[in-house]
């Protein structure tokens, strides 16, 4: 259970100042911060409002029950604190937890959607505690914190009027309640001054048989490579770093602010078992290669180790998020076709998008590129992110950063970070024959090259043999020949 939360108390005294002139009588909205349990604190960068919903409808309204409603109709009228007392506050909890999903996938390391925030007079507030657990409930399951081991979420209530601050621990552990909820200390400080910042740039190739009769493995293109994202993040989870080009203590403190770049060091195969398949086991390979740009913040009083699994969970995350924003586009288009069945191309069906293929039918290769990450500045010295599809420009982050973050879109482009421009992580599926896929070499030196020469009696590699063979005779007569000269010399001198 954390037992304080700390504010950054610029951006919340300006969240403030917003609701305070909106003339709103509710506002519901996300809660951006992170949690250190080596810290028992947890830490708040901002406050996002959920934007309107696809009918034009705000995420939370105020509801009078039906004895106000008949009261008011007879011409009767009720004191304010008694009507106030017997409406209901109402959530959008599914829009509140879809609005949850898509800024998570906008934040990097050490930033999280950590709960939720209610705008709302304290009598509103107690009468609908029920509803705001359920809320927030939805947003941890939209916007789960990966390994943290934390199942609790924030709750912060802003008081109309008198203007107040409180928090509150909302267990997820069991049955959502009003019960559930658990005041915690809430104060305003610095924040986002004592953040250390850590970029890393990880390179990865991975390589995944694709068996022909194995069904404990889900069939499609996506769920394959769920299996390999998650499979992967077992590896990284053990990998050494090196942070500035040096080895360090990780249970230290950093001594120096600034921007650190960390590096991975990853034992070879470590979690792979080395076993041999044959083509007939085997229908072939998923290679799943790229460079992932990766940002982390950490509380200055954290260890090494806490940035260091920020990082790492950033970039699990991070593939996550583009393979997530792959499979919404490909249920978007299987959602457009028509059910009378397309033609089919190198084995693959036009009508069916690759992230939903069973790539053990398949017969020919097929390849996915991900989306490439972008980085945008946020607050202070800090960058959220986004994920910019192959045909997208930069053009189309400034809507989704003023609709889903509340914040202004840079006018000026030259401030984003495009790291990942050039290398943008990719995965092919090559059905050719397993030996080939899983070990490319030069297309004249191929197993299969090999074997297709059965009538040539020097096969592609013997040639190459007989070739290195002759300049090693070649070079071996040149350097006899200019010892017998130079022995001649020499005799010739001495006489």
């Amino acid at each position: 259970m954390v037992k304080a939360v700390v504010g950054e108390e610029t951006q919340l005294n300006s969240v403030e100042d917003r609701l305070s002139h909106s003339g709103l009588t509710s506002q519901v909205g996300l809660v951006i911060g992170k949690v250190s349990k080596t810290l028992d604190k947890a830490f708040v960068f901002d406050l996002i409002p959920t934007p309107l919903n696809d009918s034009g409808n705000p995420a939370s309204w105020i509801t009078e029950n039906k004895d106000d409603l008949s009261n008011k109709k007879k011409g009767g009228s009720k004191p304010k604190s008694q009507s106030d007392s017997s409406s209901v506050l109402s959530i959008d909890k599914e829009w509140v937890a879809e609005h949850a999903r898509q800024v998570s996938r906008m934040l990097v390391g050490g930033m999280k959607v950590v709960g939720i925030y209610i705008w709302v007079n304290e009598s509103l507030f107690k009468n609908s505690t029920l509803v705001l657990c359920q809320a927030v409930k939805g947003v941890a399951d939209a916007a789960p914190l990966r390994d943290s081991g934390w199942d609790e979420r924030l709750l912060i209530h802003i008081n109309l009027s008198p203007r107040r601050w409180t928090c509150r621990n909302c267990s997820l552990s069991s049955n959502i309640t009003s019960s559930s909820l658990r005041p915690c200390d809430f104060k305003m400080g610095r924040v986002l001054s004592t953040l250390q910042k850590f970029k890393c740039i990880y390179n990865f190739e991975i390589r995944f048989p694709i068996f022909r009769d194995n069904t404990s493995i889900a069939a499609k293109f996506s769920g394959i490579l769920r299996d390999v994202i998650s499979s992967h993040a077992e590896e990284l989870e053990g990998a050494k770093a090196l942070i500035d080009g040096n080895m360090v203590n990780v249970d230290e403190l950093l001594a120096f602010d600034g921007l650190h770049e960390v590096e991975f060091l990853i034992p070879f195969m470590q979690h792979t078992s080395f076993k041999a398949y044959s083509p007939v086991e085997v229908v072939g390979i998923l290679v799943f290669t790229g460079s992932i740009c990766s940002f982390a913040y950490s509380n200055s009083k954290e260890p090494i180790s806490q940035a260091l699994a920020d990082i790492k969970g950033d970039i699990i995350s991070s593939l996550h998020s583009r393979l997530d924003i792959i499979c919404d586009e490909a249920d978007g288009q299987l959602d457009s076709v028509a059910d009378d069945g397309g033609e089919s191309v190198n084995g693959i069906s036009t009508q069916i998008p690759i992230p939903q293929l069973q790539l053990q039918s398949l017969s020919k290769q097929c390849s996915l590129v991900f989306p490439r990450r972008v980085f945008v500045p946020w607050l202070g010295d800090t960058y959220i992110c986004d994920y910019i599809q192959p045909s997208e420009t930069l053009e189309v982050l400034r809507d989704r950063c003023v609709e889903l973050m509340s914040m202004e879109a840079p006018t000026d482009t030259t401030v984003i970070l495009e790291p990942e421009a050039e290398s943008t992580s990719s995965i092919t599926f090559s059905a050719n024959p397993f030996w080939e896929a899983a070990m490319p070499l030069s297309p004249d030196l191929t197993p299969s090259s090999l074997n297709n020469k059965k009538g040539d009696k020097s096969s592609v590699a013997g040639k190459q043999l007989n070739k290195s063979s002759n300049i090693s005779i070649t070079a071996a007569l040149i350097v006899l020949i200019l010892s017998v000269l130079v022995g001649v010399m020499v005799f010739a001198f001495k006489t």
